[in-house]
């Protein structure tokens, strides 16, 4: 059980990672957004959860639970960007 338990530990260390890189992307992006609006960008999200519903099915998992743990993500990304977008573009 230690092993499993090991394992697991560092298999969610990659994933931190992972989404270490991904909000980079996230941060990077607020440099070429025009406006807030695109920063949230609604039916990109939209689709991005529909495609990770998908995914998640491929892999046997649950693509409500999958949905959910994005949207979460997800939102506090764009809430992240645009926090960016609005350092880079006072009023």
């Amino acid at each position: 059980m230690t092993e499993i338990r090991s394992e697991i530990d560092n298999l969610d260390r990659q994933v931190i990672q992972l989404l270490g890189q991904r909000f980079a992307y996230v941060k990077a992006a607020a440099k070429f957004k025009t406006d807030a609006a695109s920063v949230k960008a609604p039916e990109r999200f939209q689709s991005m959860l529909q495609q990770r519903r998908v995914w998640a099915e491929v892999e046997g998992l649950n693509p409500d639970a999958i949905e959910k743990l994005y949207r979460d993500l997800v939102n506090h990304f764009i809430q992240e960007e645009l926090n960016q977008w609005n350092t880079q573009h006072p009023d």
